[in-house]
């Protein structure tokens, strides 16, 4: 499994500003064949609160709290470790949707952004602003892509 980065979490103690926790995330499953996801963070409301952590499992399509949000690791490997075929002009099988705002950004390979009607190659540096559409991941390379995502809870009456 990827070595997942270390996850740092201020906070107050006598009101001075500290380090609570200074460690690797230790939440980090492996759902699919090399898919890596790691739920970092989350907040359960909005405005945040900035003293309560909840924990959350891990899941591989998000369930972001409601009027909270999801700060998500994830290791997409190559498609073809992943154990995925797709078919030309028929539906990726890995699309889905989410009632969400997701800010993404890929630190290192690449990653192809599949939507109902066409795609685009990410590459490092990349950001995607995702508004709750259909898509999918695909992995074309032969090396793992990682992605930080941070997903809002949206209201998708627009």
């Amino acid at each position: 499994m990827n070595a997942i980065p270390r996850r740092i979490v201020t906070g107050i103690k006598d009101g001075k500003s500290v380090i609570i926790e200074d460690q690797r995330v230790q939440n980090a499953v492996e759902h699919f064949p090399g898919l890596i996801i790691s739920d970092v963070w989350n907040t359960q409301k909005t405005p945040a609160s900035l003293d309560i952590e909840t924990r959350i499992p891990n899941t591989g399509f998000p369930q972001t709290p409601k009027n909270g949000t999801y700060f998500r690791y994830v290791v997409v490997p190559p498609d073809k470790d992943l154990g995925v075929e797709w078919k030309e002009n028929e539906p990726h099988p890995l699309m889905h949707q989410t009632p969400t705002l997701d800010y993404i950004i890929i630190l290192s390979g690449e990653l192809y952004l599949i939507m109902e009607e066409g795609e685009t190659l990410l590459k490092p540096g990349d950001i995607v602003i995702q508004r709750g559409t259909n898509h999918a991941w695909s992995n074309r390379s032969d090396e793992p892509c990682i992605q930080l995502a941070v997903l809002i809870d949206a209201d998708d009456q627009g």
